[in-house]
């Protein structure tokens, strides 16, 4: 299959160089400027910024190309107001959760239901893939936020719209262009973790204030121990980047192409933590009949390879987490002979080095937490991978100036699957595998296509501008298909022994299990139709209405309309504004539409199916037998249908100065008819909840964005910030009091977050602390108006609860508002310099006013390591007011309960990007025939501000600031050489 992409891909370069010899020498640069004419994406076409009414933010390649880092999410994070974007991994490869103008929808139907719509050259492309895509080839990025804006993409447009354009040629000669760099990244921070003398001396503390015997009679022999972090963090992990490109335009003609590659490797666990990306690309138009057709396609290929550690941000084990909870009493090798020849090392399958030593086992702990090192090893061989081709082909012709009518095919063919082997192992009782190995293989395969067939008619009638845009289409995706295999009792335990083209090395070849089954594929329908209008470029007008049908919903309300309208006054252009030097032009602007959302829901979920899971019925006289019967799973729901986003927004683009750009804006969403599971008594008889739209959720904020650029004799500078606010509240649950967000093991309740009416998204509640009790007088004189005591279990050391709501006990009832973990706040810095050849870029962001859920710490395993902090506990009277005492009879719940003990601020401030660069003279360049050589030097994520004790605090997921071993991102030095003929 890759060779014969590459094999089409390299034709398909040939055939579009040779159409470009032709081409006519490039125009000579005219000698009187001309005013920059900026255009924007909206969405099946482009408009002049001047005359836009919607809210778009526009990113191009100029803001990134000079600091490459190599994903969409990062290449927009703190560029664009109102966008919040966080990762969900350091690990390579890894996507980034975006949300546009806050949190859309409370379901959890899909993987992600609130990431925005991604569109690639016209094509949807599920945000999975976006990563994918080589930063190299994309020419600017579109953020639709307002519904006015995005209502042209109706149902899938409530999240928000981003429009990714790729490059195109560019006319002249033939330009080739190389872009590589080479980079090493490192761990930014890491936890200060008890070494064995502090540990030991903890733990019997702990033991003793139990009611248990010491455990540890001479501290002194322990010395500092293992230090964990140390051996699974890489603080020199490698990293390439390769990426060629070849494009040219002549008058009939126009052609890019490109090639990438990419390996990274990463900071944690490097042996299992890699990614591995190619990529290729070709874009090409041509026009032909006098230039009344227009044929053109997008061609993308990508191969990925990624290795990953396993459990990431996950309390249950896993690299990280046994690196940060591993007692640090246990050797990574076991050299004692001694030791090595007694229980547990006397287990069959104990992991061994190289040299036939054991892999330390803990003598302190035998659950789920492990020796990592020997954890690594057990996952050695294992890899997913995919292969994905997307593209568009589109056929164009204009018979009359003015009317261009389009068809436009679109597909998405992927291909993926895993491989991993399971050995034979024992690393603690309650993590092994003693009874039989494994070897596993996926395979899926997927098609997403789409036809689209439109009708645009621009005129100009005086002074009267319209531009109509009539469409009809028609989308199919998740079709395709899963299977999977897994072979038993390999005779090898070595994973780089074992194959499936060696099963005969099986000593059952009967002993294996598959699964195959195929994808219902979603179908959706589509009329649409726009109409941009303006008088002078002074009085703007867009109306936007779609109507889509979705094979999701049920039969009675497949099909929903999604209209929305904008205005704008360009005031400066009246006759009464006066000519000044300090605004230049100013736009009033404003809009409001309806946006629909159908990516809560999975196919099927409006009717009624039968099962047969756990349906026992009687037969016989007296029940003397027993049949498995069916009956329905739920209840049908043929009124199931979209749910919907009303927004409305106002706002102002201005120049002032001659050289400040300021755009401010308004805007209000507010969410009706949230799909959601109802909860039902029990008598109806189904097992499944039904889903019905009974949610609604609101979002407000403000946004503003400033970018000023200047010419100092040979200094050229520009800048460019933001800053947006958000307010989300939840609105109705439906009576339902609450739903749970999140989880951590062992606490009470198990879920850090919730869902409740009045509040917002992923806010957290528990119990509020109010101190320590320092003495049994305190405890004594906490007493309800009755006078009982209020914690009749509590002892000097433990928390105070606060009685919330003053009944005189502690319980579920006092469980209160803690904080909430979406961001209230978000903004970015751009700054932009370069003189005679040198150029210096740097890109700050942040995020204030949120919460992060810090459990680095497994609540049920009493003998897992703590960090430092722990050595501030209270020990006697006045010595802690914030961190009670350690005892293994944790009768108050000093730890077991969700409180405000677990919770941090998640403000940072953060150096995304430094960047600086020297190009060579033009006499140089000239020499070896090139037009440009750059050399440059690029760090990532350099510093960071914040009060946060963890890794991280950009924590991604469908919840925010969920910290469990979240794995961090890196800090990374590239360097790198452009080259451009």
């Amino acid at each position: 299959m890759k060779r014969q992409i590459v094999s089409l891909i390299s034709l398909s370069m040939v055939l579009s160089a040779a159409v470009l010899q032709g081409q006519e020498k490039r125009d000579s640069l005219k000698e009187k400027a001309i005013e920059e004419v900026v255009l924007v994406n909206v969405g099946y076409g482009t408009q002049k910024k001047s005359v836009v009414t919607g809210a778009i933010s526009k990113v191009t390649s100029k803001d990134f190309e000079n600091a490459p880092n190599g994903g969409i999410g990062q290449m927009l994070q703190g560029r664009s107001a109102g966008v919040t974007i966080a990762m969900n991994s350091g690990a390579p490869g890894s996507s980034s959760t975006i949300r546009v103008r806050g949190v859309t929808t409370y379901s959890s139907g899909n993987i992600d239901p609130n990431q925005p719509l991604w569109v690639v050259d016209g094509i949807p492309i599920p945000d999975a893939d976006i990563s994918s895509i080589n930063q190299a080839d994309i020419e600017s990025i579109e953020v639709l936020k307002d519904a006015a804006s995005a209502a042209i993409y109706g149902v899938q447009a409530a999240k928000g719209v981003v429009l990714v354009t790729t490059k195109s040629g560019k006319k002249g000669r033939i330009s080739v262009n190389y872009n590589g760099y080479t980079s090493y990244s490192s761990p930014s921070k890491v936890l200060k973790l008890l070494n064995a003398t502090e540990y030991a001396a903890l733990m019997n503390e702990k033991v003793i204030a139990g009611g248990g015997s010491i455990l540890f009679t001479d501290l002194s022999s322990l010395g500092t121990g293992t230090d964990w972090q140390k051996l699974v963090f890489n603080n020199n992990a490698f990293g390439m980047n390769h990426e060629l490109s070849l494009s040219g335009k002549s008058e009939k003609s126009t052609f890019y192409s490109s090639f990438g590659i990419q390996q990274q490797d990463g900071i944690v666990a490097t042996d299992i933590s890699k990614y591995n990306k190619i990529t290729a690309r070709v874009n090409s138009s041509h026009k032909f009949l006098n230039d009344i057709f227009t044929f053109g396609e997008n061609v993308f290929y990508s191969h990925v390879k990624n290795v990953g550690i396993g459990n990431t941000n996950n309390e249950f084990g896993g690299v990280l987490a046994d690196a940060i909870m591993m007692d640090p009493l246990t050797p990574v090798i076991e050299y004692d002979p001694i030791k090595a020849n007694q229980y547990p090392y006397t287990t069959p399958n104990i992991i061994r080095d190289a040299n036939g030593n054991p892999y330390g086992i803990s003598g302190m702990q035998q659950t789920e937490i492990v020796n990592p090192m020997a954890y690594i090893q057990t996952r050695l061989g294992n890899y997913g991978w995919s292969d994905v081709l997307v593209g568009n082909t589109y056929l164009q012709a204009e018979p009359i100036k003015g009317l261009k009518i389009k068809t436009t095919l679109g597909a998405k063919k992927a291909f993926w699957g895993d491989y991993s082997f399971t050995p034979l192992y024992y690393l603690s009782t309650q993590t092994n595998n003693i009874k039989r190995n494994n070897l596993y293989r996926s395979n899926g395969q997927g098609l997403d296509w789409n036809v689209e067939n439109t009708l645009m008619y621009d005129k100009v009638l005086g002074e009267h501008s319209f531009s109509l845009l009539l469409g009809q289409g028609a989308y199919v995706t998740g079709a395709g298909n899963f299977s999977s295999a897994t072979y038993f009792n390999l005779s090898s335990n070595n994973w780089y022994e074992v194959s499936f083209n060696a099963l005969g090395n099986s000593t059952d070849p009967l002993d294996r299990t598959g699964n195959t089954y195929n994808f219902d594929p979603i179908k959706r329908t589509s009329l649409f139709a726009r109409l941009n209008y303006n008088y002078k470029e002074k009085y703007l007008l867009t109306g936007i209405i779609r109507r889509d049908g979705s094979s999701l919903f049920g039969p009675n309300k497949k099909y929903g309309n999604f209209p929305s309208i904008s205005l704008g006054w360009v005031v400066s252009k009246e006759d009464f504004w006066p000519s000044n030097d300090f605004v230049n032009t100013f736009k009033v602007r404003a809009g409001y539409g309806v946006n629909g959302n159908d990516g809560s829901l999975k196919v099927g979920q409006y009717i009624s199916l039968m099962s047969g899971n756990g349906y026992n019925y009687y037969i016989g006289y007296n029940a003397s037998g027993t049949q498995i019967g069916t009956a329905p799973a739920t209840i049908s729901n043929p009124d199931l249908h979209w749910e919907t986003t009303a927004q409305s927004n106002i706002g102002f683009d201005a120049k002032l100065f001659n050289n400040f750009n300021l755009t401010a804006e308004y805007y209000k969403k507010e969410t009706k008819d949230i799909l959601m599971q109802v909860p039902i008594p029990g008598y109806v008889g189904v097992t499944d909840q039904p889903w019905s739209n009974v949610g609604d959720m609101t979002n407000q904020g403000f946004e503003v964005e400033l970018s000023y650029k200047k010419t100092f004799g040979d200094v050229n500078f520009n800048a460019s910030g933001n800053f947006a606010t958000l307010k989300n509240e939840v609105t109705n649950l439906n009576g339902i009091p609450y739903i749970p967000q999140g989880s951590f093991q062992s606490m009470v309740p198990n879920y850090p977050a919730m869902l409740k009416e009045g509040y917002s998204y992923g806010s957290f509640f528990g119990y509020q602390t109010a101190g320590i009790f320092q003495n049994w007088a305190e405890v004594n004189a906490y007493k309800s108006s009755a006078g009982a005591l209020i914690q009749p279990n509590a002892q000097p050391g433990d928390f105070r609860w606060v009685d919330v709501n003053g009944d005189g006990a502690i319980d579920s009832n006092d469980r209160t508002y803690l904080g909430n973990s979406l961001p209230k706040v978000t903004y970015g810095l751009s700054l932009n310099f370069d003189y005679k050849g040198f150029d210096l870029s740097a890109m700050l962001q942040g995020v204030a006013g949120n919460k992060i859920f810090q459990g680095l710490r497994r609540l049920d395993v009493s003998r897992a390591n703590y960090q430092t902090v722990a050595l501030t506990r209270w020990t006697g009277e006045g010595t802690s007011n914030d961190f009670p005492r350690l005892t293994t009879d944790d009768a108050n719940g000093n730890f077991t309960n969700m409180s405000d003990f677990y919770l941090q601020d998640g403000d940072y401030l953060r150096l995304k990007v430094l960047s600086l660069g020297y190009s060579l003279p033009k006499s140089i360049v000239q020499s070896i025939h090139a037009e440009k050589v750059r050399i440059y030097v690029t760090g990532n994520n350099l510093v960071t501000f914040t009060n946060y004790t963890g890794y991280d605090p950009e924590i991604g997921g469908s919840v925010f600031g969920i910290d469990k071993g979240y794995y961090p991102q890196p800090r990374t030095f590239l360097f790198g050489l452009n080259l451009q003929f």
